[in-house]
């Protein structure tokens, strides 16, 4: 039986053990509403505020500007669609980047249905928005930024600082506009520290950094008005209506607090991983593209396109001896067409559609990549044999 691999933590990844200890109790003889008044709600209670502490003492935010939702997807809609809605009188612009995750960018194409315009910036060779794009695509009526942390196939930063000090500006010269980032890939990566990235919005969700599925958050700087996308309770200080899953929150709130504890060591423990795979990937393979910037990117994330091949191909052949790697973003899964984010760098479909996501997380081990390179030339070489439009197919 061989070893398997699991190199697609940015699609999801396993729930830490400490993680899964803290929300045990809230799944079995902590059962309480946390809304109720008596004792048994009081309990869980006071474990979702504690964990509203570590959600946000890892952004260093105020815990009554924390919401929990369902994840990542919700925490985008409520932030987008939230703040459209209440604001919507000040302004019917907004602008994203070309390579937002479709939680942002379907939301976005929504809303230009309804009579609101929308910028796409351009991201280039190297996948990263240009500071100088967005400031040229701000009108008077631009309402909304919003501009991913870190791009979810590629693994490339955005200036969000940057962007965050841009819109200050402009909102101290009186501009009513806000800024939102969709943090969900860089969360547990980098230090996320709302007050230096000056984001009005920003977006998380527990299960790409060790806590179940099913749980996020949405940071909510004070003074932002949202309109509810959930509507039915009074929860989460009215922002977001429904009974509090709180083993889940819990289980958040660990997560987080890990995360924190473990920012001294965790990347450089993954960028060594991911350095020695690209290295030796080099090597063995020939006619490759390292898609992306490789400078200015989160530390777990490579996409590498093998010319001559199918991304599907490679992904289906290395699933079949244990080793799991993706082709793109999990929310994309089942389309035809290759990666819109690698054809916003290049336009070029062959280079899109031989894309390969190698995403690692803080379990994986040297051992881990070891096994990749033993697998992985050896199937790029088959498929290119197969293949009749490449240099390597048999003749």
């Amino acid at each position: 039986m061989f070893r398997r691999v699991y190199l697609d933590n940015s699609a999801t990844t396993a729930i830490d053990p400490e993680v899964l200890d803290e929300m045990m109790p809230y799944l079995t003889d902590e059962f309480g509403n946390a809304s109720s008044i008596h004792h048994f709600g009081q309990v869980t209670r006071s474990a979702v505020d504690t964990a509203r502490h570590q959600v946000a003492g890892m952004l260093n935010a105020r815990p009554n500007e924390i919401v929990f939702t369902s994840g990542g997807t919700e925490s985008n809609n409520l932030a987008i669609r939230g703040l459209i809605e209440a604001n919507g009188k000040h302004g019917n612009h907004i602008i994203i980047s070309a390579i937002e995750h479709p939680a942002v960018k379907n939301v976005v194409e929504d809303l230009e249905e309804r009579d609101f315009r929308a910028t796409y910036l351009p991201v280039y060779e190297d996948g990263v928005v240009s500071l100088n794009d967005v400031e040229a695509a701000i009108t008077e009526d631009t309402i909304l930024i919003s501009v991913m942390a870190a791009n979810n196939e590629i693994g490339t930063l955005q200036p969000i600082a940057e962007i965050g000090r841009l819109v200050r500006n402009l909102r101290e010269s009186g501009q009513k506009i806000w800024f939102h980032t969709d943090a969900v890939q860089a969360a547990g990566k980098m230090r996320l520290d709302v007050e230096v990235i000056g984001c009005d919005l920003l977006s998380i969700s527990g299960h790409k950094i060790h806590a179940p599925k099913g749980i996020g958050a949405l940071y909510i700087r004070r003074g932002v008005r949202l309109h509810p996308q959930n509507i039915g309770g009074r929860q989460e200080r009215e922002r977001r209506g429904g009974t509090e899953p709180v083993a889940q929150i819990v289980a958040l709130g660990k997560a987080c607090e890990i995360a924190e504890r473990e920012l001294g060591t965790a990347p450089e423990h993954l960028k060594a991983l991911r350095d020695a795979l690209e290295g030796r990937i080099g090597e063995m393979i020939a006619d490759i593209t390292f898609n992306g910037s490789r400078e200015h990117r989160l530390p777990n994330i490579s996409n590498i396109s093998f010319h001559g091949v199918e991304g599907e191909g490679v992904l289906i052949n290395l699933d079949m001896q244990g080793i799991a790697v993706s082709t793109g973003s999990a929310c994309s899964s089942g389309s035809l067409e290759p990666s819109p984010v690698i054809r916003a760098l290049c336009g070029n479909e062959d280079v899109a559609r031989s894309a390969i996501r190698f995403s690692l997380g803080r379990l994986n081990t040297a051992a881990d990549i070891d096994r990749v390179l033993e697998v992985l030339p050896s199937a790029v070489e088959n498929l290119r044999r197969l293949s009749p439009n490449h240099k390597y197919a048999a003749k």
